[in-house]
């Protein structure tokens, strides 16, 4: 054991540099323009904390932090370039459950280290206990809401798990404090903690299980605060000053980012919180809803009603996302543009399955951020609106939120698209959004269907006009 290469307040002082590039890297997220940025200083952020905590250490086995570093960049590397943009909020639920599992583990193993020791001070009891609650209940939320946005059936329709599930879901809760005060007042007990981790496990299944698909952004992104809540309580148990910034930071952002979401869903943050969001009544059948009122277009007729158009307000949706139109929604936007139209983009704030989905994609399509026009300041103006071309959107256009207190949607705020002249609606099939629900807009009379991939119906679309 040899001495360190840098002492103590060395590593604080390049600690305090790698939580002032955090900073500068959140900042940086919140504009595509700086986003890349960002990320990059977030990036180096990290980089520094890594290596100014492995030179002031002595005890380290190198080579095996060599072969997880391997291991990571090599998993890392291969997901950042395979996974599409439509999975990421998929790829982001397991992020936070592999954070969460991760402090919890890491805090365990410094615990019971301090516990052989015979050194457990009451800082690192609180802190592992609060580790190990939060990191396993993120672990298992976040697993279930990581299935429910692979659509699996198991999961999708699943409304409750059973009756009486929010008073199981308080006595669960009030059995894990009880596990924490008893590992704290007799951290040597094995039994304690392993009870506690089970029942927060446990609780982080039931209080996630009965959320709907159409709420689940916003479970993310509150499970996304849980883990950097336990990075923090794991960073208490090692008193190391940068984990308990980040971890901070990554808990506050995600709990403002919740707030925001929630505001954009008219959802209650403590039905978030306790995983009771959204009424749950079924509504009427697709049929009853469809049944001879949907009219079919094509291109040529979306083509005539664009060439009397004056204003044409366009709303990105996931359809558009998996099909990768938006840079043919670009040449949609410019051929219209250069008719003297005004082009528009009414985005909704959890377009897509995630916040600023559809502002990323756009940007990548070098849209005009001018062009994006917020949900609060575009809804008044519909009316005024020749055609509003929905491309791949369903739930924040469907009118049924405004209109049916009992639908999973309902008080959800959304883009009133059908109050615009003229609707054209892309959409490969009638099939429901994420909300598993018809959307009546389909079946207006102001609105016409253009079935088939997004990216082919726009090409398609744009091949037609520049023959006009």
């Amino acid at each position: 054991m040899g001495n360190p290469l840098i002492d103590g307040d060395v590593a604080n002082l390049l600690y305090m540099v790698a939580s002032v590039l955090f900073i500068m890297g959140i900042k940086g997220l919140t504009h595509p323009r700086t986003a890349v940025r960002g990320n990059l200083l977030g990036s180096c952020g990290m980089l520094i904390a890594v290596l100014a905590t492995i030179l002031k250490e002595t005890s380290l086995d190198l080579p095996m932090i060599g072969a997880g570093v391997a291991i990571g960049a090599l998993i890392g590397a291969v997901t950042a370039l395979r996974v599409q943009m439509t999975s990421m909020p998929q790829l982001v639920a397991i992020f936070n459950g592999f954070g969460g599992i991760a402090s919890a583990l890491v805090a365990a193993s410094a615990f019971y280290l301090a516990i052989q020791k015979e050194s457990v001070s009451l800082q690192e009891s609180i802190a592992t206990v609060a580790s190990a609650f939060i990191g396993a209940l993120t672990f298992t939320g976040s697993l279930v809401a990581f299935v429910k946005l692979l659509e699996l059936k198991i999961f999708w329709k699943v409304k409750s798990a059973f009756w009486g599930q929010k008073y199981f879901n308080l006595l669960l809760f009030i059995g894990c404090l009880w596990a924490c005060f008893h590992v704290v007042d007799n951290p040597a007990d094995p039994m304690g903690y392993w009870l506690l981790c089970l029942g927060a496990a446990l609780l982080g299944f039931t209080l996630v299980s009965p959320i709907g698909g159409a709420d689940m952004p916003v479970v993310i992104a509150l499970l996304n605060s849980y883990s950097g809540l336990a990075a923090t309580a794991t960073g208490f148990v090692f008193s190391n000053n940068v984990l308990i910034v980040a971890g901070s930071l990554v808990g506050a952002s995600g709990v403002i980012l919740t707030t925001i979401m929630c505001k954009a869903m008219n959802r209650s943050l403590t039905n978030v919180i306790f995983g009771t969001m959204g009424p749950s009544a079924d509504g009427p059948s697709a049929d009853d809803v469809y049944a001879g009122k949907v009219k079919e277009s094509s291109a040529d007729e979306v083509a005539m009603l664009f060439d009397g158009a004056q204003r044409v307000v366009i709303v990105p949706g996931y359809g558009m996302a998996v099909a990768q139109a938006q840079h043919v929604v670009r040449d949609l936007a410019t051929e219209l543009e250069e008719r003297d139209i005004l082009v528009e983009f009414a985005v909704h704030p959890v377009a897509g399955r995630m916040p600023g989905h559809m502002n990323v994609l756009l940007a990548e399509a070098d849209i005009d951020y001018d062009k994006l026009i917020e949900m609060d300041l575009i809804n008044p103006t519909f009316e005024t609106v020749d055609v509003a071309l929905v491309i791949g959107a369903n739930d924040v256009v469907n009118p049924v939120a405004r209109t049916d207190p009992s639908s999973p949607i309902a008080g959800m705020p959304i883009l009133d698209v059908d109050k615009a002249r003229t609707v054209v609606v892309v959409k490969r099939s009638l099939s429901p959004g994420f909300a598993g629900i018809p959307n009546p807009l389909f079946a207006a009379d102001n609105t016409y269907m253009l079935f088939g991939d997004a990216k082919k119906a726009m090409i398609e679309l744009v091949g037609v006009l520049k023959k006009y």
